[in-house]
């Protein structure tokens, strides 16, 4: 059989559309084969270190065995990576996948339809994929777009990565994820659970319940205010304790893991407090709020590159609304000094880069962002694997190059370990065992 050689693009429009037809016309014919991937170097991340000359079989989308050595069985293809550094598919825990922040973002709202933000979700997951992502959890859209997102990336019919979704995230009424922040008084309304919108237990516990109606995967919440949203407050707390209790309690009733979206200590605290499984950004936390996270086993994902690119664009006349840019220049700074001291202080932590802030297919420098904020390559690329896949709960699954796993796997020239900007440039890309693009 000819090896199909399946090339990146950034091509726009209807042949980028085409492009990912043909992709998955390719993967079809490729997942049906035995395969043997011959790594010059596999990374063990478990052990967080490379392990020289290794076979990996796989099997109906599976890994069967990792072996010393290059081998081959009978009716397997060989896929020679001896010259590359291998790793389990990389792992983003915080993307929004039907946006892409941009000059007429706040105007979307009122221009686009669903089906529109369908489409770019199409593009991005194309664009995250091809960048070595195969697995992200994507933590608030409208309309249930990235629910229908994963339904036919799972069907075979687009190309991404595996997708787990929160649906429409959480909030209070102005709260960060209101969706009515900003408009003129005749157009707000008064949205409600189903909106994402609650006030009390009773609408939080049916906030829940509708997700799960939805077909959402987990939980998220904006337990405090937010930079891009046009609201006044980017750190205060706005949800009650007993609300998100309620939300903790319900969403473990359903099998949901929770989210939450954080940037100040209070609000950051009482969702610990409450049991909730991850707090994203976590900007003010201090001392005792890293200590009461270590204490629950919460996972922090830093998503240190929307901070990066949020202080970038508040320096720019203009691009932000002024609410906007005031919390923008505010807060975008301290993230990663957050990032430095909750890792020294044993802080559980896992990747996530807040992608759709800043742009698709770039989430990997968000690796460079971690190692420069004190942690080992190493630790940093456990993160978007090990880490990834406990925080999912999905670590029989996913997480590592290991026997009974799904065959998710990226390569790159170069040694990660020594360099970790080689991740920015993924050569080779597997998920499930088929093969998405290949070295030209």
């Amino acid at each position: 059989m000819i090896t199909p050689k399946i090339i990146s693009t950034r091509a726009k429009g209807v042949f980028h559309g085409l492009l990912g037809m043909c992709l998955v016309a390719f993967a079809s014919l490729v997942q049906a084969e035995n395969i043997a991937v011959h790594a010059g170097w596999l990374f063990d991340s478990e052990g967080g270190r490379l392990l020289e000359k290794r076979t990996v079989h796989v099997v109906d989308g599976k890994v069967e065995s990792v072996e010393r050595g290059f081998t081959q069985r009978d009716g397997e293809r060989v896929i020679d990576l001896s010259g590359f550094s291998v790793l389990p598919g990389l792992m983003d825990m915080h993307t929004h996948l039907a946006y892409e922040y941009g000059p007429r973002t706040y105007t979307e709202t009122f221009t686009w339809n669903p089906a529109d933000y369908t489409l770019r979700a199409v593009n991005t997951a194309e664009r995250t994929l091809m960048a070595g992502f195969t697995t992200v959890r994507d933590l608030g859209d409208n309309s249930n777009v990235t629910v229908s997102l994963r339904n036919a990336i799972n069907r075979g019919e687009i190309a991404g990565p595996r997708v787990f979704t929160a649906g429409k995230s959480i909030a209070t009424t102005g709260g960060h994820a209101d969706p009515t922040n900003g408009y003129r008084h005749s157009l707000m309304g008064s949205p409600g659970p189903a909106e994402g919108v609650v006030n009390g237990v009773a609408s939080a516990r049916q906030a829940v319940r509708q997700r799960y109606k939805d077909g959402a995967d987990l939980i998220k919440i904006t337990a405090t205010g937010g930079v891009l949203s046009v609201a006044k407050s980017g750190q205060n707390p706005q949800f009650m304790e007993d609300e998100v209790e309620a939300i903790v309690a319900t969403a473990k009733d359903y099998g949901f893991t929770v989210a939450v979206h954080a940037h100040g200590k209070e609000g950051m605290e009482r969702a610990i407090r409450a049991g909730v499984d991850s707090i994203e950004h976590g900007t003010y936390m201090d001392n005792k709020t890293m200590a009461l996270m270590v204490e629950h086993g919460t996972w922090y994902v830093p998503t240190l590159m929307a901070g990066d690119w949020v202080t970038q664009k508040a320096a720019i006349d203009g691009f932000f609304p002024d609410m906007v840019r005031s919390k923008a220049a505010k807060i975008g700074p301290l993230i990663q000094g957050t990032f430095y001291r909750a890792h020294r202080k044993g802080v559980k932590i896992a990747f996530g880069t807040d992608t759709g802030v800043s742009r698709h297919g770039d989430n990997a420098k968000e690796f460079s962002l971690m190692v420069q904020g004190g942690m080992s390559p190493a630790d940093a690329i456990r993160a978007a694997t090990w880490n990834a896949a406990q925080l999912l709960n999905a670590q029989d699954e996913l997480g590592s190059v290991s026997a009974g796993k799904w065959a998710d796997m990226v390569a790159v020239v170069g040694n990660p370990l020594e360099d970790i900007s080689t991740l920015e440039k993924v050569r080779f890309v597997m998920k499930g065992g088929v093969v998405y693009k290949q070295p030209e």
